[in-house]
């Protein structure tokens, strides 16, 4: 019996057809929900222990929460001195609770190990792409669900966050969760089909979503609600449907979550934490490119590709067919969840790659929807595209290598494993995606993000020190030997310091550093290379009495720039 090239290329590639998974993990609810939780544990966890704390939001919001267990007060928001109103109270309060339980239980440093910080990122991607299974569950089948949370579990953007302990992770969870909840009332309402026996429930869930949603980052998600039900009301050129939200109520429920805290605030504060969190933060954003961030239109749609890989490439596959079944209303649902917001963040002059996550599941149900009816296009000029699951990867993979050279100056071989299966499990994604299937396909290339993981994040970024230098410095100070050290930096001023260090760091010049140490005692200044004449004229004008210790060379990542800090420490006088 002859053979064809294609059976020949499907018996060789057997063992990467993970098929057979699928259908296993889509028997049911439970098997699909535990199947998307291992691969995100899989995908989220390389690194999470072992990352220093990065500057400068996560050192910031870490920071912050710190300052709160050592004054127990839970109402002010401060960074050292200063007031920091930027952000609502909830993923403080949420990193809070988390470090607190582990004091209780007895977890030693618990206040400076920056991964129980993390845990409600961790917690908010979970339950991200487990609350993307049950949204996508009224629209697509139970297998195109399952899809779609693996496309949001394995996407870089949310990788990243996960990792990072700041809101972007776990508003992720409540918009989603608003949003699954708003699309179910709205199918249900156009339908007129009559919603779950507790007709209260959804909007009940809705309508807590929206409240946490304010509480971790104002009124982000009420936009992408809000302009959700506008874009429909207009389409459909009716807003009855929204009766089914019970609007009132709901907005009487909003309040009385949401209010106590703003109440207390404002109390505390004045009118201090809306000047800065509306009129310095966010008009400064709408109107300008904050902090350096500002990007024109169309940036998004560029690293979109990137930032949902690998898929973004099934999206852009997927892409005519959406066009075609635009007035279905469950695409259209989809599409006022996305299009309208978009277009808000491409016009805002501030951009962060980040602030798109929560429109990233509705174009993974869109996506995994389509390919799950075998609709993915079939033009060759839009398939050639999948070549950039090869590409990216490839170019990840060698990045975490040459990070390691660069960085490391060693060749970092605990890392080439993983960016060997990256490259290989990619290549047979582009090759094979005619012969075997999208999903088949897509699903290799979802298991070559996992291998890039733990390539750059636990093998990589992990063990290359000189990307901490704020955890050097830490370190040598852990092993002083004295008690209750002041420490001062000079030239060094990165949130990550304080978090490690202490609250009571006090930042200064070459000279200030000088005038530190001379004031006796246990303490150091940390003196970075450009300030280092000044602080030596200055000791040498006072007559200071010093000892030198070590030098840490290393990169400010938050400036992208290398850094050498020299490490002072005070001599008793003979």
């Amino acid at each position: 019996m002859m053979v064809t090239a294609e059976e020949e290329a499907r018996r060789a590639t057997s063992v990467l057809d993970l098929s057979a998974a699928i259908d296993f993990a889509t028997r049911s609810h439970a098997r699909a929900l535990a199947a998307l939780i291992l691969v995100s544990l899989l995908a989220f966890l390389p690194g999470f222990f072992q990352i220093p704390p990065v500057d400068r939001d996560e050192a910031r919001f870490a920071q912050a929460t710190k300052q709160m267990l050592e004054s127990d007060d839970y109402v002010d928001i401060r960074f050292q001195d200063e007031t920091r109103y930027k952000k609502p109270v909830g993923i403080y309060w949420l990193q809070a609770a988390v470090v607190k339980t582990a004091e209780t239980i007895g977890i030693a440093h618990a206040r400076t190990d920056i991964w129980l910080y993390r845990i409600p990122s961790l917690l908010g991607a979970v339950g991200g792409v487990l609350l993307t299974y049950w949204t996508a569950l009224a629209f697509v089948s139970r297998r195109a669900a399952l899809l779609a949370g693996l496309m949001l579990a394995s996407s870089i953007l949310l990788g990243v966050e996960a990792r990072l302990a700041k809101t972007d992770a776990m508003l992720l969870l409540t918009i989603v969760a608003a949003m699954g909840s708003l699309g179910r009332i709205y199918l249900a309402a156009r339908d007129a089909r009559p919603l779950p026996a507790n007709s209260w429930l959804l909007p009940t869930i809705l309508w807590t979503a929206l409240a946490a949603g304010v509480l971790l980052k104002g009124p982000l998600i009420l936009m992408v609600a809000g302009l959700a039900v506008a874009a429909l009301s207009i389409v459909d050129r009716s807003a009855r449907w929204m009766s089914a939200l019970k609007p009132l109520s709901g907005t009487l429920w909003l309040l009385l979550l949401v209010l106590p805290w703003f109440v207390a605030i404002v109390a505390r504060s004045g009118d201090s934490f809306f000047a800065e969190s509306v009129g310095q933060d966010l008009f400064a954003k709408v109107g300008s490119g904050q902090e350096s961030h500002g990007a024109p239109p169309g940036v998004y749609f560029l690293l979109f590709w990137l930032t949902f890989w690998p898929g973004s490439m099934l999206a852009g596959l997927a892409a005519p067919a959406v066009w075609n079944v635009r007035y279905e209303p469950g695409a259209k649902f989809l599409l006022a969840w996305i299009v309208p917001s978009w277009i808000v963040f491409e016009v805002v002059p501030t951009k962060l790659p980040h602030y798109v996550l929560p429109l990233y599941p509705a174009i993974a149900i869109l996506a995994a929807g389509i390919l799950d009816h075998h609709a993915l296009s079939r033009g060759r000029w839009l398939q050639a595209g999948t070549v950039w699951w090869f590409i990216i990867a490839t170019a990840l993979a060698l990045a975490t290598i040459t990070l390691h050279m660069v960085f490391g100056e060693e060749l970092g071989f605990a890392a080439w494993p993983f960016a060997a299966a990256a490259i290989v499990l990619s290549l047979f994604a582009w090759q094979l995606f005619v012969i075997d299937g999208a999903e088949r396909s897509f699903v290799r290339a979802a298991i070559a993000s996992v291998c890039i993981a733990f390539a750059a994040y636990g093998t990589t970024f992990a063990a290359l020190p000189a990307l901490f230098p704020a955890a050097q410095l830490a370190a040598y100070m852990e092993g002083a030997n004295c008690e209750n050290p002041a420490v001062a930096t000079a030239g060094y001023h990165e949130p990550s310091l304080v978090f490690l260090v202490g609250t009571d760091l006090k930042h200064t010049d070459g000279a200030g550093a000088a005038e530190f140490l001379g004031a006796g005692g246990c303490r150091f200044a940390f003196v970075e290379s450009h300030q280092l004449r000044a602080f030596v004229q200055h000791a040498e004008a006072i007559g200071l009495r010093y000892a030198a210790g070590p030098q840490v060379d290393g990169v400010n990542i938050s400036g992208g720039r290398r850094v050498t800090i020299a490490v002072y420490r005070a001599e008793a006088p003979p």
